[in-house]
């Protein structure tokens, strides 16, 4: 179950990245059965891939869970409070996006790397990731219709 400010700062990202020319998708899985989950996967027309990691709390900056920083660009999204706590353990390439209000603000750029897997199996992931989500709004739109 996602907590309120989670979903707070999803919707601050969905607006942040809604851009024509740029893809993006919540919670897509890395490769076939992969054990990598980046919590946003952005695709744009430059042939770039951008990685957005979503941290609520330094329990969850803290946390076991693998940060998927496997694109050209890496990101954390955070609230000030939080970057302001973690902000020296942030490494150098990784970029950081904070809430102010209802959008999002960039208090450290990323650094462009090269990807660290082969973008044919980020296009799959990312495909089936929007697959399972088109699949969901089915759903929910002919339960609504019936």
């Amino acid at each position: 179950m996602k907590t309120k400010l989670t979903k707070e700062l999803q919707d601050c990202l969905f607006k942040y990245t809604d851009k024509q020319g740029q893809f993006g998708c919540f919670e897509v899985t890395i490769g076939w059965f992969g054990k990598e989950r980046v919590d946003y996967l952005l695709y744009d027309t430059q042939d770039l891939w951008r990685c957005y990691e979503i941290k609520i709390s330094e329990n969850d900056f803290h946390s076991k869970c693998k940060n998927t920083f496997i694109g050209n660009y890496n990101y954390y999204v955070m609230t000030f409070e939080l970057y302001q706590k973690v902000k020296n353990e942030i490494p150098d390439n990784v970029g950081v996006l904070i809430k102010e209000f209802n959008t999002l603000e960039s208090v450290k750029k990323a650094k462009k790397q090269e990807l660290k897997v082969d973008s044919k199996i980020l296009f799959q992931s990312m495909i089936r990731s929007m697959q399972r989500d088109n699949a969901r709004y089915y759903k929910i739109v002919n339960i609504i219709k019936e």
